[in-house]
């Protein structure tokens, strides 16, 4: 039984790494294969999915839905950049982690990245890559400031242990927060600065010649195509064969695909061309909404043809960017990857599909939704404040005050149950609950103290304190390779067995567990928000191993050094 649940944990995260499949479509698969094998009972299987952790996140993140509907964020970020480049990262370091110990990183993150590009004093691809790193500190400082955090707890109340409380994570989120703040100046150097990005957003944008057109039979130069103020012809792409770069004298033909680049509010330029048509045609142009393709898409490695775009989402794409990649096809025939930014034109129907959460993370407030008034910001706010504060005073559980809140929301408006259909985080459940499960089988079975043996007897010359590293170093390393919370699935049983064995207090151990999960600095694919900054900003993977690596020797560090001054084993 060991070895067959020794080599399925293998096969996860070797499917994991290759991010082809759902993680939730592998995490539930592999439990309900435990259960087929009679090695998780139903009855522990199902209420893994009610863990009282599991249920608080998921209140936790509805709730957000309303406090992203308040005016603060906005109105307060708008104040943080100066001409001191220096000054204001720290002041937005700071404010972002703030704001990310309460409330979910997404959000704040995509809050801010429209703020950043309309800045009037620095390069937004000085800032972005800072703002991604500030959310993970934040999100450290409090149990609710991330889903690792809470998804931790649920391990820690499966297994009978005291939970955690709200703010256990402080005496070392905060230094975290402090210090990487601070480091984030030394980053500065390793980040590009592409001047203007805020007024010139460079997109692969696409337009076809009608049969009509009268533009056939003329040059380039004679369409007047050639010194157009916003936008650069790149190529022209004729029965499937790519004409670039673009001679002024070439003749234009019928069904020929233009291939622009340039800024995309710019596009209503291309209109007042007889018979030149664009995608967002078929939608009203000034629906045009920006978004990222998430790394849980069912869109990535499909061809925009043939991934029924249109049908699925109301919605066409108008134009693609890619980082700094130079796309050379037609929109049509671009295979998705996780991380494209894609700017869409859509129809009446857009918003109400249910799948907009899962393929994408929508940037701006453009159609969105509807912010709430200075007043009503006000209650939303003190309210959730008040929650928070009644239970670090035990008066009310944390659960109760959260469904309390959201029934408050519900009845006042604030919120509607179309919304909490739409952004109902239905993977996340799916992960959560059968991870938990997962590691039950994982201690049970023996495989968690194979492990945990094995990293005893390779660091164990260094005592309790040499494991306790092991186990952040394992957690620290899983989540650069899989995610955040697959690693703090995989890594907790281990832990667990670990200080079990070892005969010492747990807690410490939990929380390198915690801390390593949230430490994905690296890589643009380990954290979500790290996904959603890299191609706007422009950022290569070199950029974020040399920016990463100095973040996670700080990052690291304090969490070493402080969690076992602050939980002693």
């Amino acid at each position: 039984m060991e070895i067959f649940v020794a080599l399925s944990i293998v096969v996860l995260l070797l499917l994991l790494a290759q991010n082809k499949v759902n993680p939730a479509i592998l995490f539930f698969g592999l439990v309900l294969m435990y259960y087929v094998f009679n090695l998780i009972e139903i009855k522990s299987m199902l209420n893994n999915f009610t863990n009282t952790s599991l249920v608080t996140l998921l209140l936790l993140l509805i709730v957000s839905i309303v406090i992203e509907k308040t005016t603060f964020i906005s109105t307060i970020s708008n104040k943080i950049f100066s001409k001191s480049y220096n000054k204001s990262l720290l002041k937005m370091s700071f404010f972002v982690s703030f704001f990310s110990a309460f409330l979910n990183n997404t959000a704040v993150v995509a809050s801010m990245i429209s703020v950043i590009q309309q800045n009037k004093f620095h390069a937004p691809s000085k800032l972005l890559l800072p703002l991604s790193y500030a959310a993970i500190f934040g999100g450290t400082i409090t149990l609710v400031g991330t889903s690792t955090n809470l998804i931790v707890n649920g391990f820690v109340i499966e297994r009978g242990l005291e939970p955690l409380n709200l703010f256990d994570f402080i005496y070392v989120g905060i230094p975290i927060a402090i210090f990487g703040g601070m480091t984030l100046l030394f980053v500065a150097r390793f980040l590009p600065e592409i001047k203007n990005e805020a007024e010139k957003r460079e997109y692969f944008i696409e337009a076809k010649v009608a049969t009509t057109s009268k533009m056939i039979g003329k040059s380039i130069l004679e369409n007047k195509l050639r010194n157009l103020e916003h936008l650069f012809l790149n190529e022209v792409i004729r029965d499937n064969y790519n004409i670039s770069p673009v001679d002024p004298s070439e003749i234009l033909q019928a069904d020929d695909i233009l291939i622009f680049s340039g800024d995309v509010k710019q596009i209503e330029i291309l209109n007042h061309f007889d018979g030149l048509i664009l995608e967002h045609n078929k939608h009203e142009a000034k629906n045009l909404v920006e978004v990222i393709v998430s790394h849980e898409s069912n869109l990535i490695n499909q061809r925009v043809k043939e991934s029924n775009f249109r049908t699925k989402f109301d919605a066409s794409i108008v134009s693609i960017k890619r980082g700094n990649e130079k796309l050379s096809t037609s929109i049509g025939n671009i295979v998705l990857e996780m991380g494209d930014n894609l700017i869409l034109a859509v129809g009446k129907a857009f918003y109400k599909r249910d799948n907009l959460k899962k393929n994408f993370y929508i940037l701006g407030d453009i159609g969105i939704q509807k912010k709430l008034s200075f007043f009503q910001s006000m209650l939303v706010v003190v309210s959730f404040l008040l929650v928070l504060l009644l239970s670090l005073l035990n008066i009310l559980t944390l659960i109760k005050g959260l469904f309390m809140l959201l029934a408050f929301y519900l009845i006042i408006g604030f919120l509607n149950l179309q919304e909490i259909k739409r952004r109902f985080p239905y993977d996340l459940v799916i992960i959560i609950g059968s991870a938990l499960g997962i590691a039950s089988v994982m201690i049970d079975s023996g495989v968690a103290n194979t492990l945990a043996n094995f990293l005893n007897s390779s660091f164990g010359s260094f005592g309790v304190y040499g494991s306790f590293i092991s186990i952040y170093l394992l957690t620290f390393l899983l989540t650069e390779i899989i995610t955040n919370n697959a690693a703090a699935a995989l890594s907790f049983p281990i832990a667990y067995v670990t200080a079990t064995n070892l005969g010492v207090d747990i807690t410490p151990f939990i929380f390198a567990v915690a801390y390593g999960a949230s430490a994905s600095f690296m890589t643009p694919y380990g954290y979500q928000t790290n996904l959603m900054v890299s191609s706007i900003g422009g950022y290569s993977f070199k950029i974020f191993l040399k920016s990463g690596i100095l973040v996670s020797i700080v990052y690291s560090l304090i969490a070493i050094i402080l969690i076992p001054i602050v939980f002693p084993f």
